[in-house]
């Protein structure tokens, strides 16, 4: 039985972001499916995380809840040691890496849940204003990434890396909220890269039986 436990929905950009630093690493993990419309699943997972946000790695062995995506990939790589690292062990280079994985997570994904967020309101309750705003925020975020792909094949030096797993869970989503295949080159290639990887790929299948929920957007 493994000794780590990731509390997590197949459905979710955030988890996935997770998943697919696992996948990479060949990590054993256990991963139940965390529901959160069912109120005892909801209450135990509030009880281990009271922010309530997915996804959660609980490490049996050591005793230890780490929340939020980039630490818990961290965690990984520090704690679940193998020969496939999210982070490198050259401080200049780490840092790059950690600078696109925050440029994803802000940029990208807080932007395309502002579409999701708001798509399951109620209309009367829906924010316009904010949906513009977030979908300024994409269009501008994608500037900056197909300049930066330019000639490269992952985000942050030559090998993959966690501003990989970062950038595939969102680019995937934001492209379904403000559509970027076929109107930038660079990075329709870069998503297409980052699909192909079988840790993606594999979470992706994962997802399917749940791809259905996803709220998407109309673009404008």
């Amino acid at each position: 039985m493994p000794s780590l436990t990731l509390h997590a929905h197949p459905l979710s950009s955030y988890c996935w972001k997770v998943l697919i630093a696992l996948y990479e690493a060949g990590t054993p993990f256990a991963a139940p499916l965390l529901d959160l419309a069912d109120p005892r699943a909801r209450a135990e997972f509030y009880a281990l995380w009271p922010m309530g946000k997915m996804p959660v790695l609980v490490d049996a062995t050591a005793g230890r809840t780490v929340p939020e995506t980039s630490i818990i990939v961290e965690y990984l790589d520090r704690y679940a040691p193998s020969g496939r690292r999210m982070i490198p062990g050259d401080a200049e280079a780490a840092l790059e890496v950690r600078a696109w994985d925050r440029f994803c997570d802000l940029y990208l994904q807080a932007s395309m849940q502002k579409f999701v967020g708001d798509r399951l309101r109620a209309p009367e309750s829906r924010d316009p204003t904010g949906v513009a705003e977030a979908r300024q925020v994409l269009r501008t975020a994608y500037g900056v990434l197909e300049a930066h792909m330019q000639g490269r094949e992952w985000a942050a030096g030559a090998e993959f890396s966690l501003a990989d797993c970062s950038a595939a869970p969102a680019l995937y989503y934001s492209d379904r909220v403000e559509p970027l295949r076929g109107r930038l080159p660079a990075l329709t290639a870069y998503l297409q890269r980052l699909e192909a990887r079988p840790s993606f790929a594999r979470v992706l299948d994962e997802a399917r039986p749940w791809a259905h929920l996803f709220p998407r957007a109309d673009a404008g």
